[in-house]
């Protein structure tokens, strides 16, 4: 169906839109005097209305027909021909409603002036149609381009779904890898440490499971996540490990994408703290600022060491999955200044309440 009928409001606004032009064919027959207002009034009006739906056939003719798939003379000839035809049938079937009128006796020789007037109605009937298939090529390629918008915007955002699934997938083979390597290296020489290092790694996944197919978790829930990791790594690195909580109470309730933290722990421990004989401290700050929070992840850092090891495919992963995520609504800065490495979350804050 034509997309101006399929709309109430659309097929009122249209109907309306030939009242001028039924005006302006009274104005045109009328300016001879050969035919009074009044009479051409009777004939024209009916006659818009009827052919304001037959140029609506031209819509079919349209699409059966693609402005940028045929042959430009082919396209020509068949407009013309179908305003040719359009017009005839409107201009005979204006003659048998002028004949009707005067056979009722309504108005006497109505059909001679009918008659002179014919090659003008028709020649109006020729542009009205001509103008009906240039409306709805307009509306066709606006539909079109609509339709590709939509699609690519579909395309869009299964392309991100892709691209952080992929992300996530990567996060949890590194992580058990570098895991998997410490079980190992630990069955040897303390197989207690080992067995309760695999027993919390299996805690860890169990709770990944739960929350990482999530979108969104609370901070809380991505925090005792974090937490179930850090137990893994007490395991292999003992004492050496510290850890130093501030976390704001109300930026507890604030939505999180999952397992956006345990990266940037790994990353403190794997290489700050570990490459370190004395180990250190990993410090751990969240707070509400604003419409926001502020995630920050600091730990001591030995710039010989840190060249060797590098950063690690964890900062990687996170800044892709923000900018997935949140676009320029989100970043990650990180501060590598003397001693200290610091990586800074700063998210939208929608709480979880």
């Amino acid at each position: 169906m034509h997309p101006i009928l399929t709309n109430r409001s659309r097929t009122i606004l249209y109907v309306a839109s030939w009242i001028p032009i039924a005006a302006l064919l009274i104005g045109v027959v009328t300016r001879g005097g050969a035919i009074s207002y009044g009479e051409a009034a009777l004939i024209l009006i009916p006659m818009c209305f009827l052919y304001a739906f037959v140029c609506q056939a031209s819509w079919y003719l349209c699409v059966a027909i693609p402005l940028r798939q045929s042959d430009l003379a082919r396209l020509l000839a068949t407009e013309a021909m179908a305003a040719a035809v359009s017009s005839a049938i409107w201009v005979g079937i204006g003659w048998i409603w002028v004949w009707t009128i005067d056979s009722s006796g309504y108005a006497d020789g109505i059909v001679a002036k009918y008659v002179a007037h014919v090659p003008i109605l028709f020649f109006s009937g020729l542009l009205l149609f001509s103008l009906a298939v240039a409306l709805n090529y307009l509306l066709i390629t606006f539909e079109t381009s609509q339709l590709a918008e939509k699609k690519a915007l579909e395309l869009q955002i299964l392309n991100r779904e892709a691209e952080l699934k992929a992300l996530r997938a990567q996060i949890d083979p590194h992580f058990l890898f570098n895991c998997l390597n410490s079980i190992n290296a630990l069955v040897t020489i303390d197989p207690i440490a080992a067995r309760r290092m695999c027993v919390l790694l299996a805690d860890f996944f169990r709770g990944c499971l739960k929350l990482g197919s999530q979108q969104r978790i609370s901070l809380s829930e991505e925090m005792h996540l974090a937490e179930c990791y850090l137990d893994i790594e007490r395991v292999r690195l003992g004492a050496r490990l510290h850890v130093e909580r501030e976390i704001d109470r109300e930026s507890e309730l604030c939505l999180v994408p999952p397992l956006i933290m345990q990266p940037l722990i790994e990353n403190a421990i794997t290489h700050g703290i570990a490459p370190m004989v004395e180990g250190g401290t990993v410090r751990v700050q969240a707070e509400r600022n604003g419409a926001g929070v502020r995630i920050v992840v600091e730990n001591p850092y030995d710039p010989e060491l840190g060249a060797k090891t590098g950063v690690g495919l964890g900062l990687k992963n996170v800044r892709m999955r923000l900018s997935n995520l949140y676009s320029d609504d989100a970043r990650m800065d990180v501060d590598r200044g003397g001693t200290r490495f610091r990586v800074q979350l700063q998210l939208p804050c929608q709480s979880a309440s």
